[in-house]
C-alpha cells in the first residue's frame, strides 16, 4: 500500500511514516513537504491514501483538486485544530478523515483503517461538546430533518462511519441502492461529502 504524506516538518513525516509502516504491512510512505511535490508524486502514481497538513502552503487548493480529479482517493487531514468550522470546510472540499493533532497516536490508527475501509472518520470536536457525537446519533434524531425514513436510516449508517457495503448487508439491499441513498441525502442536506452530510445533520438537531 501507498501512502502519501504531505507535511512541512521533517519530524513530523518521519513520526508518521514509522507509525504508518509499523500499523499498517507492506505500506510504503512517501513523504513531501510542498504541494508542487505532492502533485508530482500524484502523477507520477497515485497513491492509496493521501495524509494531508491544510498547513502546507497551498493545501486546502490541493485537497479540492484530489476531489475533483481522483475522486475515490481518500484524503486524511491532519489538523491543529479542532473547531467544527475547520472540519466542515475541509470535510466538505472532499476529505474522508479529519484528524486532530492532539488526537492521539492510536486513534489516528484506527482513524486510517476506517477510511481505508471505506468509512469516513470524524472526531469529537470543540462546537460539537455539548452536542450528541455522531456516532452515537439515533434514528430519531434525524426526526425534522427533511429526509424519507429509509434516507434516515442510511444517515444513522453513515453516522457510525459504514462503507456503502456495510450499509447494503445492514439493510439487506444493493450497494448501488445505497449509493443512491447516499446521494439523495447529501442532496437533501446541501453537503459535498458523506462526513459533512453527518456534521450538517448533527447540527441542525442540536438547534
Amino acid at each position: 500500500m501507498r501512502v502519501l504524506l504531505i507535511d512541512g516538518f521533517p519530524m513530523v513525516r518521519a513520526a508518521l511514516t514509522g507509525l504508518i509502516e509499523q500499523n499498517f504491512a507492506g505500506a510504503q510512505v512517501q513523504g513531501v513537504d510542498s504541494v508542487a511535490a505532492a502533485r508530482a508524486a500524484l502523477a507520477e502514481q497515485l497513491p492509496r491514501l493521501v495524509l494531508l497538513d491544510l498547513h502546507v502552503d497551498g493545501g486546502f487548493e490541493l485537497l479540492q483538486q484530489i476531489h475533483r480529479e481522483h475522486l475515490v482517493l481518500p484524503v486524511v487531514v491532519i489538523s491543529g485544530s479542532d473547531d467544527t468550522e475547520d472540519a466542515l470546510q475541509a470535510l466538505g472540499a472532499g476529505a474522508m478523515g479529519y484528524v486532530p493533532e492532539r488526537s492521539d497516536l492510536n486513534t489516528l490508527v484506527q482513524a486510517l483503517h476506517l477510511v481505508l475501509a471505506g468509512g469516513t472518520y470524524v472526531p469529537p470536536l470543540k462546537r460539537l461538546a455539548d452536542e450528541p457525537a455522531p456516532v452515537a446519533a439515533p434514528a430519531r434524531a434525524w426526526a425534522e430533518l427533511p429526509l424519507t425514513p429509509r434516507q434516515k436510516g442510511v444517515l444513522e449508517l453513515l453516522a457510525r462511519g459504514l462503507s456503502n457495503k456495510e450499509i447494503a448487508r445492514e439493510l439487506n439491499v444493493s450497494v448501488d441502492t445505497v449509493k443512491d441513498h447516499v446521494a439523495a441525502v447529501l442532496k437533501a442536506l446541501g453537503a459535498n461529502s458523506r462526513t459533512q452530510a453527518v456534521l450538517i445533520a448533527t447540527q441542525k438537531q442540536g438547534r
